[in-house]
């Protein structure tokens, strides 16, 4: 058996003509995060973790800003594809982790409901969904937009 592990990260600034929506789970905040699809920054960073893992690039390789047919879309999309696209190189998800980084919103109110969108969507049980803020430093603590990490574990089929 071949285990693989691949990390993600994406980074989004808020912007007020949008909703929110992390993990593919519509937020209550008053501002969106500005981005070529849906900005879920969440679903971004493990798109990322996936398809590193499973050695089949970036989200940007699939899902390039450059083409129109990407504009706006959902980021479920996205998830459904990568695990699918590591499902058919040979490998079934292990376990997904990832971490929001924002002052605000606060995610513990959403983290069920996120975790249960991504383990449907992704086809995995072990999926963990955490928050941290970075105590008002840098572009999160300002409160100008929202990070997210993510890390995942396939292992050969």
């Amino acid at each position: 058996m071949t285990q693989r592990v691949g990390i993600g990260f994406d980074a989004h600034r808020f912007t007020p003509d949008r909703p929110l929506v992390l993990g593919t789970v519509r937020i209550d905040h008053p501002e969106g995060l500005a981005g070529h699809s849906d900005g879920d920054v969440l679903a971004h960073a493990i798109v990322d973790a996936l398809l590193g893992a499973a050695g089949l690039g970036d989200i940007g390789t699939h899902f390039p800003s450059s083409d129109s047919r990407w504009k706006d879309a959902e980021s479920g999309l996205f998830l459904r594809h990568a695990a699918s696209a590591a499902r058919e190189a040979g490998y079934r998800i292990t376990g997904v982790d990832a971490t929001v980084v924002c002052e605000a919103p606060r995610i513990e109110p959403y983290r069920e409901t996120i975790r249960d969108a991504l383990r449907a969507l992704l086809g995995a049980e072990a999926v963990g969904v955490k928050a941290t803020t970075t105590d008002g430093m840098g572009f999160t603590g300002r409160g100008e937009g929202i990070a997210a990490l993510a890390v995942a574990l396939l292992e050969s089929a």
